[in-house]
């Protein structure tokens, strides 16, 4: 599967943001702790997507070599500052490709949004929802990968709806064509973080001004929080909101 994170408060390396803590991002990518059964490591690539402005300027940077290998790391990425970044290291589903369009996260003008799992089934069991996402958007997929088309029907959603009912309708509709899909999914405007936890682990770390939503604890400190099965959750600087998924 993959390991993500999202993070907003104060001004920060972007670099920092995945290398910091004794269970970085970095480190996940080749010894995670809690992938249950979704693969080994996460050699396959990896992303980061920041802001410089508030809830504009989204810019991101993404690699199919895994991340403890890519020198902009540490050579460019620590070099930038943002107070928002939405980042994940990837684990290919078998089957399908390994390149810099299929590694998360993935943005437009607005949004960086994350997979943490896999759609069973695919292509065929989504064959119906991508169906009612316009033709271009379908021509111009990132990637042949189930994230990718998550990605681009929940573009879709938020087209007409708001966030969490844009990504609780996501994850209901897949769940209806899906045998078990893994669905931790990942969200970022710049200003809020939106998450679900459907099979794989997440934690969030709050402070007076900051909030850090991953998959795993970066850390040994005692302020990170476990967040249960089928969990939703809102994350703003200083404030978290945890609701049951259904």
């Amino acid at each position: 599967m993959c390991r993500h994170l999202g993070y907003l408060g104060p001004a920060r390396s972007v670099g920092e943001v995945l290398t910091q803590g004794s269970n970085s991002l970095r480190v996940q990518s080749w010894a995670p702790k809690d992938m249950r059964g979704g693969g080994t490591i996460n050699a396959d690539g990896f992303g980061a997507a920041w802001w410089t402005s508030g809830t504009t300027g989204l810019s991101s940077y993404r690699n199919s070599m895994p991340i403890w290998s890519d020198p902009a790391v540490d050579d460019v990425l620590t070099g930038l500052s943002s107070t928002a970044v939405v980042a994940a290291v990837r684990s290919a589903t078998v089957g399908m490709p390994v390149e810099r369009s299929a590694c998360a996260p993935f943005i437009d003008d607005t949004w960086a949004f994350s997979h943490n799992g896999v759609v069973f089934g695919w292509p065929d069991a989504m064959v119906d929802l991508v169906s009612e996402v316009p033709t271009k958007d379908l021509l111009t997929l990132p990637a042949p990968t189930d994230s990718a088309a998550l990605w681009v029907v929940l573009r879709h959603l938020l087209a007409e709806h708001e966030p969490e009912k844009a990504l609780r309708m996501l994850v209901a509709r897949v769940e209806q064509s899906s045998p078990g899909p893994r669905l931790n999914l990942l969200l970022g405007d710049g200003s809020t973080l939106y998450a679900t936890t459907r099979h794989h682990a997440l934690s969030v770390l709050r402070t007076e001004d900051s909030v850090t939503v991953a998959s795993e604890p970066l850390d040994d400190s005692p302020g990170w929080e476990a967040i249960g099965d089928r969990k939703f959750v809102v994350a703003r600087p200083g404030h978290v909101d945890i609701t049951d998924l259904d």
